[in-house]
């Protein structure tokens, strides 16, 4: 802080000594760097005509600046900024000393912008020292749920659960590439020709998935989903249209009462939401241990080990698994366990988990609905390897699963659970299901409009009441 402090003194009595001089100091400096000038010069005659092509191009307001000027000031506020002096400022302070210096870069080089072009290549380089560069403002924009870039021009949003496309622009794919590799190199990951695809996080949790060239065709590929980041309440889902009242204090009584769980849906239905959602039930003496690729859930309980996979190294060594995690949280004294997402092996580990103590236990899979969930299991398990014949499966599957829920994201873009059923016994070749509650839908003017049925009884209730989680037949009524 110091130095750079010293270093910004310097530039302000250097400006103070030119402004003393005089004209003819001034002329005598001018000749002196003609040079310099004439470069200035051609950089601004080719952001003009950049800035006409962008215009006819885009029918809207162009980049204040060329991007090969951009490029200038950026490297010359980064070869000013003394990193070794702001290690221990905070994001704020070291984004304001960025802004500090980009403002004095454009005026010493007398670039002729306006206040608001001004305005948006300051932010524009702060955001590329200090964030994530063009995508900076749409994280920190809270209606934006998806951020999906399809190479440097091309970039959409998702707001309320519709797709659009937006303004904001990478000015290369080298420059997406490069801040592909600033958010990967975070967690200590690489992505390269070799292993041109990578699973990310950022700081608040944001999944984040890249893929480049030669496996991305028209340059690299970048999606993040972002996750709410206060607590997500049964309250909310109601209100936001995802679930009804009887359903929620269902819901409420089956994790209660230590019922195993499975949420199942397409991929941006809601399923870990509804997850983090379902966890804020569980009685906070419980030990929670939570397995995932990549760290999503926000357990709002104090007693929560989180796991996390690692992929394998340079020389392919040192991959753990969510298998090799859900076998290893066996060890740990687990009262609960909650999986992110079954893909594959170790549905075997977390279905036996389920079997042998872990009451109350958690995990989501990717199926169109509940049938679907019950054949997707079985497929992971054959999967594993073992030797069961399917009868045998199907009898693990149905005692390790007490509830299935089924989310959906309509064509309006609202998320909501569809269906919830109750497993029973295997009956001819087949695991009993007890619907519970279902969505009827009756699309009204391109909106999905409808209502959740109920028929009235439930087979868990004896455990309800057992566990003191006791469900007022009210809350069961046949329309929610």
């Amino acid at each position: 802080m110091i130095r750079l402090t010293e270093r910004l003194g310097r530039g302000r009595r250097d400006d103070d000594r030119d402004d003393g001089d005089g004209r003819d100091g001034r002329e005598h400096e001018e000749r002196g760097t003609r040079r310099e000038r004439e470069g200035y010069d051609r950089d601004l005659d080719r952001a003009q005509r950049t800035r006409g092509r962008e215009r006819d191009r885009r029918g809207g307001e162009a980049p204040a600046i060329a991007n090969e000027l951009f490029e200038t000031l950026y490297h010359e506020v980064v070869d000013r900024l003394d990193t070794g002096g702001i290690v221990d400022l905070d994001p704020g302070e070291v984004a304001e000393r960025v802004q500090e210096l980009v403002g004095r870069a454009i005026d010493e080089r007398q670039i002729a912008v306006g206040s608001r072009g001004r305005r948006r290549v300051i932010e524009a380089i702060t955001d590329e020292i200090v964030g994530l560069g063009p995508i900076e403002r749409l994280l920190g924009d809270p209606t934006v749920s998806d951020i999906l870039v399809n190479g440097a021009d091309s970039i959409y949003v998702e707001r309320r659960g519709v797709l659009e496309r937006s303004e904001v622009r990478f000015r290369s794919n080298e420059h997406l590439l490069n801040t592909i590799n600033r958010i990967v190199a975070r967690i200590g990951r690489r992505i390269d020709e070799s292993s041109p695809m990578v699973d990310a996080r950022l700081p608040d949790g944001s999944r984040v998935n890249a893929i480049i060239p030669p496996l991305a065709v028209d340059g690299p590929l970048l999606s993040i989903r972002r996750f709410q980041t206060g607590p997500v309440s049964l309250r909310e889902l109601i209100e936001g249209g995802s679930c009804s009242s009887g359903m929620a204090h269902y819901f409420k009584s089956v994790v209660r009462a230590r019922c195993n769980v499975l949420v199942c849906g397409g991929t941006g239905s809601g399923k870990t939401t509804l997850l983090n959602a379902l966890s804020r039930y569980i009685p906070s003496r419980e030990r929670i241990i939570t397995i995932e690729d990549s760290a999503e859930l926000r357990l709002q309980q104090e007693h929560v080990a989180r796991l996390e996979t690692r992929p394998p190294n340079l020389e392919g060594a040192g991959e753990v698994t969510i298998r090799d995690l859900v076998r290893n949280a066996l060890r740990m004294r687990p009262d609960r366990i909650i999986v992110g997402e079954c893909r594959s092996e170790e549905v075997l580990d977390m279905i036996q988990a389920m079997n042998t103590g872990h009451d109350g236990s958690m995990t989501t899979v990717h199926a169109n609905n509940v049938r679907d969930a019950f054949t997707r299991l079985m497929s992971m398990l054959s999967m594993a390897g073992t030797q069961l014949g399917e009868s045998m499966m199907r009898e693990m599957i149905a005692r390790a699963i007490d509830v299935v829920i089924n989310v959906s994201r309509g064509s309006d873009g609202t998320r909501r659970v569809i269906s919830v059923a109750e497993t029973g016994d295997v009956h001819q070749g087949e695991i009993e299901l007890h619907e519970i509650f279902v969505w009827r839908n009756e699309p009204v003017m391109g909106r999905d409009e409808g209502h959740w049925y109920c028929n009235g009884h439930s087979t868990l209730m004896d455990r309800f009441r057992n566990a003191g989680a006791r469900l007022a037949s009210k809350y069961l009524a046949e329309v929610q």
